[in-house]
């Protein structure tokens, strides 16, 4: 085979091989990013708080980084512990988030993460539920989920009566 015949074949397959690439479908990315395959997962702070609102269940957001060891360690306890989980399936409309939404009152002493906040279905930030820490009242660490799981509970109680 001639060279000029040799490169139009290792061209046309290519070129072949970068529209099969772009046809391919992509999978959706899973929603739960590793905090628990089995509980339903909204996709943005809008749906959330909209569904919060239908539903009558508190919003459970969890602000993470993929590249911060504090917050692949909390996820790593939060998606075993078996309490925690179901509560999270049963009790609350959930959003794990990468990225600050344009809600300041999510961030009521900074930005930093990880960090809970709860959100009751008035829509209103519950920032009277707060974890251990004084400089970071919303962050929790992998020994703190029973301290969470409390907050949990404390969310559902207040939604009951409050509400």
């Amino acid at each position: 085979m001639n060279p000029l015949a040799l490169l139009c074949v290792l061209l046309i397959a290519a070129v072949l091989d970068v529209a099969s690439m772009r046809t391919a479908k992509k999978q959706p990315q899973n929603l739960s990013r590793g905090w628990g395959d089995d509980v339903l997962w909204v996709q943005t702070y809008e749906e959330a708080l909209l569904k919060a609102r239908k539903s009558q269940k508190p919003l459970m957001v969890i602000h993470h980084l993929e590249e911060c060891p504090h917050s692949q360690a909390l996820k790593k306890i939060f998606a075993v512990d078996s309490a925690v989980q179901k509560m999270a399936q049963e009790d609350f409309i959930m959003l794990n988030l990468m990225h600050e939404t344009t809600d300041n009152n999510l961030a009521p002493d900074g930005h930093y993460v990880p960090r809970i906040i709860f959100v009751d279905p008035s829509l209103t930030v519950r920032a009277d539920i707060a974890g251990q820490y004084s400089n970071r009242l919303y962050a929790y660490e992998p020994e703190d989920v029973m301290i969470l799981a409390k907050n949990m509970v404390r969310a559902k109680k207040l939604l009951h009566s409050e509400l």
